[in-house]
């Protein structure tokens, strides 16, 4: 102690006359105990120094140093970690660390923001057995900074909302608020900067959200049926809408075929367009389906080559399946089979047991020319992809029972090996006469 005596006395005597007006009315002994601390604050010795910080604080105007309120949340966060065990204590440090992010924003607007983020990373810190004080203290920061408050804040605030609710201090509806105001902020900041932990933060947050048990679909459809009433053209309610629904299962209730239609009407992309025909499906509208995947295919980015395949063939097949359209589902394999050469085997296939099923009016040789056809196209499918290759080669094997006796080809003037055209079901194709003795 005599040594830290002797080392604040020569401080004291160092010290020079400033003008009164930044360091308040007693400027000297300000200035004093500026110094006194900060000297031991370099030597990061935060026992020593609090209490002549704590006189210098009491003594100092706010705007006579910026680092007597950054020196003092180091000092009294060094205090806090040994009072960890005295909870009277601890709140009374806690609430005091806080008070200092909110002086250094108001008196050093330039520092606000990064004085309140400091403050929320605070609060996550050490106010994780208050859950209210949590949930108000960052929801203030959150909207004062929005997206500019580090990812921790909007996690542990929408944590503090969940215990709150189950705690029964707030309602299903103020959690869903809570969640749409502090997930909106987040969106803001992944569409300005696409920073992956924010992405990560949004996720944490509609996963406490989901976990929770708020999001029901009786919740959901109760909160969100007024709002959609009375303003069926808000994109951000909307999009809201339809992720929150989707995600808690709620894909079968009108609300959410309501809210994905008019969201697609305002601003519709291959996603959310391709979302509409996965619910038509759903519900079995059939017609309706295709022409949302249709509209798909077209939104896709031009550059994304495999969403386009994937999406064409997807839709042949669910026009073969689903629609009982031949040609169609036989023009977009093609399609996805010309977009990406991955899916030649697969679109081959299709085409080929597309062909197999066609019933062919005619004579003996038209009537069963459709197998020819059936085959060329199963043939390749097992050439272009080894994975199909056993489905194709036994389906095959199946059609070539179905050829055209030999006989019946002979008496129509028809030879194996010539070509032959065939049409059948509103598609044409030209394959090689193949008959069976």
């Amino acid at each position: 102690m005599k040594k830290i005596a002797i080392i604040l006395m020569t401080l004291v005597l160092a010290v020079p006359t400033f003008a009164q007006g930044r360091f308040g009315k007693d400027s000297a002994e300000c200035t004093k105990y500026l110094s006194y601390y900060q000297e031991l604050y370099k030597q990061k010795n935060y026992e020593e120094a609090a209490p002549f910080w704590r006189k210098a604080f009491s003594l100092c105007p706010p705007t006579a140093s910026q680092n007597m309120l950054i020196y003092g949340q180091t000092i009294i966060r060094y205090e806090i970690n040994k009072n960890r065990k005295d909870p009277v204590r601890y709140r009374q440090l806690v609430d005091t660390l806080l008070m200092l992010s909110d002086v250094r924003a108001a008196n050093y607007p330039n520092y606000a923001v990064k004085s309140l983020d400091n403050k929320a990373v605070d609060v996550a810190n050490y106010l994780g057995s208050d859950y209210e004080a949590q949930y108000t203290y960052l929801l203030d920061v959150l909207d004062k900074i929005k997206g500019e408050a580090r990812p921790v804040a909007f996690v542990t605030q929408m944590k503090a909302a969940v215990e709150m609710y189950r705690n029964q201090k707030l309602d299903a509806e103020g959690v869903m608020n809570n969640y749409t105001k502090i997930s909106g902020y987040l969106d803001e900041k992944i569409d300005k900067s696409n920073d992956p932990e924010y992405r990560s933060a949004k996720q944490d947050v509609e996963s406490l959200l989901i976990d929770s048990g708020v999001a029901s679909c009786d919740n959901l459809v109760a909160l969100y049926t007024p709002r959609f009433q009375a303003n069926p053209s808000d994109e951000a309610l909307l999009t809201n809408m339809v992720k929150m629904l989707s995600k808690s299962e709620c894909m079968n209730t009108e609300l959410f075929l309501q809210s994905i239609v008019a969201l697609n009407e305002i601003n519709p992309t291959a996603s959310s367009v391709y979302g509409l025909y996965r619910l038509y499906s759903s519900r079995d509208e059939n017609t309706k389906a295709a022409e949302a995947l249709e509209r798909a295919i077209s939104l896709v980015n031009p550059d994304d080559i495999a969403t386009k395949a994937e999406y064409t063939f997807e839709l042949a097949t669910y026009y073969f399946k689903k629609c009982g359209k031949a040609a169609p589902a036989v023009a977009k394999a093609k399609e996805a089979a010309e977009l990406d050469e991955s899916y030649r085997g697969k679109a081959y296939l299709l085409i080929g047991t597309v062909w197999g099923g066609q019933k062919c009016g005619g004579d003996e040789v038209n009537s069963r020319a459709n197998f020819w056809v059936a085959v060329d196209y199963l043939q390749r499918a097992a050439a272009a992809d080894p994975s199909v290759a056993d489905d194709a080669n036994s389906l095959a094997a199946q059609y070539r029972r179905y050829f055209p006796k030999t006989e019946d080809a002979f008496f129509l003037d028809i030879t194996d090996g010539s070509r032959y055209t065939v049409s059948c079901g509103g598609m044409t194709e030209s394959t090689t006469v193949r008959t069976n003795k």
